[in-house]
């Protein structure tokens, strides 16, 4: 009989205490946030917008960092010869370039079917370099002109 008594004063519990959860859901929310923009890391680039006219400098021939279909890198600085480089030897070239001239703009021109990698490692150097910004040159889609828009 005692067991009967016990069994029918107990009541199952339906119901889920779901206040610890939203509690350690907003901590976690909040550790997240706080952590997120440290992680991220990136180069900073003055990236030129898609129907932007030509960014003409100061009157400072641009050097330009040329990255083939291949992987290759070649430093262009100035006078139409391409000189074939690695990356420290385009860190040491540009470090030269930007001591005389810190002005002079750093563009990089790549193939569109390599790595990103190989266009980010050219970025790195050049900011290393200490160029204030480093452009990329594009070209218009076919069938739009730069300075008009499509059409």
């Amino acid at each position: 009989m005692k067991r009967k008594e016990r069994r029918e004063r107990r009541k199952p519990m339906a119901e889920i205490n779901v206040v610890p959860y939203i509690d350690v859901m907003l901590v976690l929310l909040v550790i997240f946030m706080v952590t997120a923009p440290l992680i991220t890391q990136g180069v900073k680039v003055d990236l030129p917008q898609a129907a932007a006219d030509p960014q003409l400098g100061d009157g400072a021939l641009p050097v330009v960092i040329h990255i083939d279909q291949f992987g290759d890198t070649y430093l262009d600085l100035g006078d139409n010869e391409l000189l074939p480089v690695d990356q420290q030897l385009l860190f040491e070239r540009l470090v030269g370039v930007l001591d005389e001239a810190p002005a002079t703009p750093i563009m990089v021109r790549a193939d569109q079917s390599i790595d990103y990698g190989l266009v980010v490692d050219a970025m790195v150097a050049a900011q290393a370099a200490g160029a204030p910004s480093v452009g990329l040159v594009t070209q218009p889609p076919p069938g739009m002109d730069a300075a008009r828009g499509p059409g």
